[in-house]
Formats: C-alpha cells, sequence, structure tokens
C-alpha cells in the first residue's frame, strides 16, 4: 500500500491537489482528522489492491482534532506502516490574497476574530515541525492549476517510493526565485546572449544561443565543476532517502543562460540514467 498525508498551509491548493492525485490513481480522502487514519490504512489492507494507492488530506479545518496528527504519524511508524508526506505551501501575501479573493475564512479565524494575516502566521507556526518532516514540498505560490498537476504527476505517477526524482529548472531572477529549489545555480555571471541582437529573441533551446553561451573558456569550467559537484551530490541525495531533487538554474530573464545549462544539466543527468525532467519557468515571459 501506498499512504500519501497531505496536508500544508489553509488555502495552498490542497483540495486541488486531492483532485489531481485521484486523477493518476490514489483514492483520496479529504478533511480527516488524524485519529481517524489508522481506520482508513486497516481498512485499505483489508481490501487488497482496490485501495492500493490512498492519500488521506488532513490540515487545521480539524481543528483541536489535528492537535493529534504528530502522534498519529509516530504510531504509524511504531506499527511499520509506511507513508510519505506532501505538504502545500504558498508565500503569505499569496494566501492572504487568495483569501481575500475567494471572501472564504480561514479555519483559525472562526469563533476568534483574528484577521487573516494573523491567522496565516499563526498556522505557519503551528505547521512548522510537520513541514519540516514532508518528504515532499510544493510551493503553488506562482504556478497555475495546470503546473500543480504536472508537478504532482512528475512526482507520484509512478509510485511513492525512494526512488529519486530530479526536476531540472530554468527561471528568471527578475520573476522572483525558485522556492521550491533545493538547489540554486546562478549564472548570471556568464556571457548574455540577450546583447546580441540577432540572439535576442531567441531562447536556450536554439542551438545559437547554446554555442554563443557555451563558447567561452568561463562557461566551459563553469559546467564541467557544476557537474563534477552535481555527479558528488546526486547519489548522496539519493543514498538519503529523498524523493524529490529540484535543481534551479537561474539568469536575469530566464531565456537563455539558465535554459541552456538546465537543458545540458538535464541531458547528463538522463545519460548517467537517473529520472530526470526539464522544465523552464520563465522562457515565453516578457
Amino acid at each position: 500500500m501506498e499512504l500519501l498525508i497531505v496536508t500544508g498551509m489553509s488555502g495552498a491548493g490542497k483540495s486541488q491537489a486531492a483532485n489531481v492525485l485521484e486523477d493518476i490513481g490514489f483514492y483520496c480522502v479529504d478533511n480527516i482528522p488524524p485519529a481517524i487514519i489508522p481506520s482508513f490504512v486497516e481498512l485499505s489492507a483489508r481490501s487488497g489492491d482496490l485501495l492500493n494507492k490512498m492519500a488521506i488530506v488532513t490540515d487545521m479545518r480539524g481543528g483541536i482534532l489535528f492537535n493529534e496528527i504528530e502522534d498519529v504519524l509516530t504510531n504509524l511508524k511504531n506499527n511499520h506502516t509506511e507513508y510519505k508526506i506532501l505538504f502545500l505551501d504558498a508565500a503569505d501575501d499569496v494566501l492572504i490574497r487568495r483569501y481575500k479573493e475567494n471572501r472564504r475564512k480561514h479555519p483559525l479565524s472562526d469563533g476568534e476574530n483574528m484577521s487573516v494575516s494573523n491567522a496565516v502566521k499563526k498556522e505557519r507556526e503551528m505547521l512548522k515541525k510537520i513541514r519540516n518532516m514532508s518528504d515532499f514540498i510544493v510551493d503553488t505560490s506562482r504556478i497555475s492549476a495546470f503546473q500543480l498537476k504536472v508537478q504532482l504527476s512528475n512526482i507520484f505517477c509512478g509510485s511513492v517510493s525512494n526512488v529519486l526524482k530530479i526536476q531540472c529548472k530554468s527561471f528568471g531572477f527578475k520573476y522572483g526565485s525558485d522556492t521550491e529549489a533545493d538547489l540554486v545555480v546562478d549564472v548570471r555571471c556568464l556571457p548574455n546572449p540577450f546583447y546580441v541582437d540577432e540572439l535576442k529573441e531567441k531562447t536556450g533551446l536554439d542551438k545559437e544561443v547554446r554555442d554563443y553561451v557555451m563558447e567561452s573558456n568561463e562557461s566551459k569550467e563553469f559546467l564541467s565543476r557544476l557537474l563534477a559537484f552535481i555527479d558528488c551530490a546526486v547519489p548522496l541525495y539519493a543514498k538519503e532517502g529523498k524523493s524529490q531533487l529540484i535543481i534551479s538554474i537561474g539568469c536575469t530573464g530566464g531565456k537563455h543562460r539558465s535554459v541552456t545549462f538546465a537543458k545540458l544539466i538535464g541531458e547528463h543527468l538522463i545519460d548517467e540514467n537517473y529520472n530526470c525532467s526539464v522544465e523552464h519557468r520563465d522562457i515565453y515571459k516578457h
């Protein structure tokens, strides 16, 4: 059985995540008090293959019942029940804006006359420990519903296992850092095709741009040392049991240098037989 505990900040997209997980084969149960989780585990065990992939959403909507989450997770481990935790997060200002837009009450605001801003801060503090325990953290601040579906599909379509899934992602610092990244590499120190008229409107997906970026000795040395570091670090992450590794490469606009390096690193990791995908967050932004 694959058991996935889905939790996180209120307003971060847990309900959307549950819909995606259901689409890719999980039996999903939403808004469950933690104390009931063992009952669903037992039900799954009795069902054979019918409920062999289960995702349970539990969060602050359960009120004081959610305070039992840490004890429940400890008991599951003591009973040798394997599980993974998916934590949905978003920046405080994004969460506050979402609540203002949909005009719903934050779970911690109900009955306490607490502002949304204070409720978000209180919830983040309350969830700090379980966030640190999580196997997967997905920040939905700057992604669409479709991008969330792509991310979760990439993580869970195979199985929730110890097989390391690597994502190489290019981005532009001018549009904000990649808050999901485990490793961030800044390539703004390398030659910039943006200042070459015939290359300005092209991207790192075009051979001419890649050739320009990589023709300097500095770029070649940078890539060589970076790949050496990655070849050293990735097996250590896998040995540690990490399930997802995001390597983000940033340049100014996210179109040229970062795309070039994300593509080259991704190709290298695929050649080394790692499960790697490549994404270009800001490549078509202006």
